[in-house]
């Protein structure tokens, strides 16, 4: 089963339509408002603004499970990704990544290893995984910054001819 054909909903309510994104390269992050990583939004975005034209996303999926770092309702999130990191990228519903309710999402993600050969449950906020138009799926460490050179070389050998 592909990551894009599983149900999610948008961070405002009703489906996010992941199916959208076939034939794209996705970079699926389980983002958080109040980690030490954070700042992160704005290196994400500078990556949305960069390769949307050329078929990708970043999709920010919010997560509470790491010390609380995720504590706002859905309108707290949106306002803060917006006036604080002026995302534009599309935010799902706030879901569980690891445990019993592990989200359906990421069921299909956790088993892929990072470089480290890391697999299995998500290890803190901004975990990375990138979707390729074929459906291969890379992972990145939550330290991998978005603006960092295999990330980047990852996301451009991704984007659809």
């Amino acid at each position: 089963m592909s990551a894009l054909n599983v149900d999610i909903e948008s961070l405002q309510g009703g489906p996010a339509d992941l199916a959208q994104y076939q034939g794209k390269a996705v970079l699926v992050v389980n983002v958080a408002s109040k980690c030490g990583l954070t700042p992160q939004y704005a290196g994400l975005e500078r990556l949305q603004e960069a390769y949307a034209s050329r078929g990708f996303t970043v999709l920010g999926v919010p997560c509470n499970q790491f010390l609380g770092q995720e504590p706002g309702s859905a309108e707290e999130i949106a306002t803060f990704c917006s006036s604080t990191y002026g995302v534009t990228f599309p935010l799902t519903e706030k879901i569980e990544v690891n445990g019993p309710d592990r989200h359906p999402l990421y069921r299909v993600l956790v088993d892929v290893a990072d470089a480290t050969g890391h697999s299995g449950d998500i290890r803190w906020n901004f975990e990375k995984f990138l979707i390729s138009p074929d459906g291969t799926v890379t992972r990145f460490s939550p330290q991998t910054e978005p603006d960092d050179d295999t990330l980047v070389a990852a996301v451009e050998k991704a984007l659809p001819a």
